[in-house]
């Protein structure tokens, strides 16, 4: 195999690339000027030496605790389970959540062949046993079929250690007209309509 065909192949293994992308992406690294496609390969060997999962909440981070729970100011009667890293930020962009996390590197999708072995489950009951603060776990997972599955299996494994269960809430958006609404969605905010 020449060397574009090697390079698009290995593109296109990526998530949410395809092969025209994947051959898009190899010809301009091919085109660019100077030593650009020797930083990329740097910085991609750079990402797969030097960084760790955080040994508290499984986030990424460049030494053996995340910036988040090295802090040390966060809430810790109440932790936040999500799905990946990238989570995380969409939470804390919010500036309304202080509480801690903690990353399951996935959600159960049978027809990926992701079952609860492929998730980062071991550390979070091992956590659960040992921390005796948290008071209540958040289940902040995406309202699709893989979020819902893996928050239904999640509710009864986490069941036995008595700690207060949450989801995220979910209904129509800021800002969206009724019209436009999925039949789904509009039920859950019927569901979970408050008092004003």
């Amino acid at each position: 195999m020449n060397p574009i065909d090697r390079l698009i192949q290995e593109l296109s293994r990526l998530p949410g690339i395809g092969e025209k992308t994947a051959t898009r992406l190899a010809y301009f690294i091919l085109r660019s000027k100077g030593d650009y496609s020797k930083r990329l390969a740097v910085a991609i060997q750079g990402v797969t030496e030097n960084v760790y999962y955080c040994d508290l909440c499984q986030n990424i981070s460049e030494a053996k605790r995340c910036p988040l729970c090295a802090k040390g100011q966060r809430d810790t009667t109440i932790l936040c389970v999500v799905a990946e890293p990238s989570d995380i930020l969409t939470v804390e962009k919010t500036g309304f959540f202080r509480g801690l996390y903690y990353v399951l590197h996935g959600v159960l999708s049978p027809l990926k062949a992701i079952g609860p072995d492929q998730l980062r489950l071991s550390f979070l009951m091992e956590r659960l046993k040992r921390d005796k603060d948290i008071q209540e776990i958040v289940l902040a997972l995406s309202p699709n079929a893989e979020g819902e599955a893996t928050a239904l299996y999640l509710t009864e494994v986490l069941r036995p250690f008595n700690k207060r269960l949450t989801r995220l809430a979910s209904g129509i958006p800021v800002g969206g007209d009724l019209e436009y609404i999925d039949p789904v969605t509009l039920t859950r905010a019927l569901e979970r309509r408050f008092e004003v």
